[in-house]
């Protein structure tokens, strides 16, 4: 077995923005580049449940009624990421939209359609996980290419 180092895992969710630009194999080529091992992919249109249990801390602020509108606007692709320090490194992946380089600074133009959201930190990339998949749909399975990525 791997250590559990090399077993974090976070969440991405490829937003409805992402879909409709067709950005998906863009995204997905820079976790798979990157090394990271996907465990866990659908595509779905989210009801509105899921959206305010997943983004529940953010209700009181002034953009949350715009939000739930936008994640429930079209299908977004939820996404399941393993590897060492996985949260950290999809965090700087993702990145701003101004950063270039990034997955927001390079897809992106405005805040508001920002393409991902990814988990920021391992104990939320727990929780979210749990929101958006159940046990069984995440694939435990072996990377042949450990090694050379690892060492």
């Amino acid at each position: 077995a791997a250590p559990s180092a090399l077993q974090e895992k976070t969440l991405v969710v490829a937003k409805p923005d992402a879909v409709q630009r067709r950005l998906l194999g863009d995204i997905i080529q820079r976790f798979e580049r990157r090394g990271f091992k996907l465990v866990a992919m659908k595509l779905l249109q989210v009801d509105r449940r899921l959206v305010e249990q997943h983004y529940e801390q953010l209700r009181l602020k002034p953009f949350y009624p715009a939000l739930v509108a936008y994640m429930t606007s079209g299908p977004v692709v939820a996404m399941v990421w393993e590897g060492y320090n996985v949260v950290r490194c999809t965090r700087a992946m993702v990145g701003d939209s101004s950063a270039v380089g990034t997955i927001r600074g390079d897809l992106s133009v405005h805040i508001t359609r920002n393409v991902v959201h990814a988990s920021d930190s391992v104990e939320t990339a727990q929780r979210e996980i749990g929101f958006w998949f159940q046990r069984d749909e995440l694939v435990a399975w072996d990377s042949r290419d450990r090694d050379n990525i690892y060492g």
